[in-house]
């Protein structure tokens, strides 16, 4: 029997996020907002601790009753309001430590690990405090009792998670290391612990354990499939990764959604409307700073935009000399805003040339878009919500895979191609309708090959 433990993102539904979040060193203060609040309160923020803890658009606050699909069964979220009956009001601050730390509520039951307690437990004891003061005095009391998760035998016997802790959780606190600067502790720190980002940008192992919680781990932050996502690899590698991309960069992009690495989607929408917009400049320049220093991992793509065949290619798709598979498909439905050349047009629609999340190594991201549409995160100080249309009902799993081939392939990029099983895999597993096509005896035959040889079929 296998303790259950899967990826935060995993018992979350669509609208809920994880990926990466922050938190906030003892000597930090004050939200990027117009107004003061306390330290508790931006920890809160920057944890996202709403996100899992509300139902909702209707739900109250940190009221819980989110229901949470996992393999297993609905998993609800707790009442975290300080309620003294249904919340945690009577709860204790060794209490509260116990529980965000350690992964034991007040009553001894062991909660399930969709509370991701294996990075909480890295938390200092000064910002365990802050936020205890936060919950207990700033939270308004809601007299809500979530429905109760019944998971089916044996994953009902909470105990078993006593072996999967063992196994698994290092209870320590987050420990600064000596030789690096004090930029890159605090980064480290605010990934590593109440930011939770290896949650979902770290892949599982047989147990559903992250396959490590630092980066003395080479698996540490290297991407993972999350809830039909392919959350991102946030190392060094030069294509799908940051290799290429200033801290500048990447800071503005966790503040925004919008920067030279590209645009935020799916998931992690939420994670910049709820909580890393609202970060200090200095703390998203220190995740930035720690994310930089990762040596480039789990690399299966390249980008090589000066090769010599690039600028003939590119040539000859603009003035139609040539047709490849997937080429006709992107001039009609995606060039309009992408640009022939795949330049796309700057936070309004996003590079492809490049772009990490096209050079993925597990293409899902890209294909759930191309199914789902989706819509471009409005901040503050990014640019306006910007919708990409849905093509399920346009376009034939063979034409997905047939375009997105093309874009994985053009412009210098140079990763796997999709397959059409690729596509028909994830549209059945978002219960999407089948495009309207008519597919005849040769296109069935040239499909079932192509699927057999792990390529798309010719056209």
């Amino acid at each position: 029997m296998q303790p259950l433990a899967l990826n935060r993102m995993a018992w979350r539904s669509v609208r809920i996020t994880t990926g990466i979040c922050a938190a906030l060193l003892s000597t930090l203060a004050m939200a990027q907002t117009d107004k003061v609040i306390s330290r508790g309160a931006y920890l809160a923020r920057a944890g996202d601790c709403v996100a899992c803890h509300t139902a909702g658009t209707e739900g109250a606050p940190f009221a819980g009753g989110l229901p949470i699909n996992s393999p297993f069964g609905i998993i609800y979220s707790t009442n975290i309001t300080p309620d003294p009956e249904t919340g945690i009001g009577r709860y204790t601050l060794e209490d509260f430590s116990r529980a965000l730390r350690d992964g034991i509520a007040k009553n001894d039951k062991r909660l399930y690990p969709a509370m991701p307690y294996a990075s909480f437990t890295a938390i200092s004891d000064d910002d365990i405090r802050a936020l205890y003061d936060y919950f207990m005095k700033e939270v308004k009391p809601v007299k809500h009792r979530p429905p109760e998760t019944r998971l089916p035998f044996p994953f009902n016997q909470r105990w078993t998670l006593l072996f999967w802790d063992t196994l698994f959780v290092n209870h320590e606190r987050y420990q600064p290391s000596q030789d690096r600067d004090a930029e890159w502790n605090r980064g480290a720190y605010l990934v590593q612990s109440l930011g939770h980002c290896g949650a979902c940008h770290t892949p599982r192992g047989l147990a559903f354990q992250e396959k490590g919680y630092t980066e003395a781990s080479p698996d540490y932050l290297t991407g993972a499939v999350v809830d039909n996502w392919f959350a991102a690899n946030l190392t060094g590698a030069p294509a799908s990764g940051l290799g290429r991309f200033s801290e500048e960069a990447i800071a503005d992009f966790l503040g925004t959604g919008h920067s030279d690495v590209g645009v935020v989607f799916g998931n992690m929408v939420d994670v910049i409307e709820n909580s890393t917009k609202y970060l200090r400049k200095q703390d998203l320049k220190a995740i930035a700073h720690y994310l930089k220093s990762l040596p480039a991992r789990a690399e299966k793509a390249a980008y090589e935009p000066d090769a010599p065949a690039v600028g003939i290619e590119l040539s000859a798709i603009v003035t139609g000399e040539i047709e490849r598979p997937g080429v006709g498909i992107y001039q009609s439905f995606c060039a309009k805003c992408h640009k022939a050349t795949g330049e796309g047009e700057a936070r309004k629609f996003p590079r492809l040339a490049g772009n990490p999340s096209v050079l993925a190594r597990n293409p899902m991201s890209l294909i759930r878009l191309t199914l789902e549409g989706g819509e471009i995160t409005q901040t503050q100080k990014g640019s306006k919500s910007e919708k990409m249309p849905s093509f399920a009902q346009k376009l034939s799993d063979l034409e997905i895979a047939e375009v997105l081939s093309f874009i994985r392939n053009s412009w210098g990029n140079v990763a796997s191609t999709v397959t059409t099983r690729e596509v028909s895999s994830l549209r059945e597993a978002l219960r999407l309708k089948p495009a309207h096509v008519s597919e005849t005896s040769a296109d069935r035959t040239s499909r079932r090959r192509a699927d057999k040889a792990g390529r798309p079929a010719p056209t």
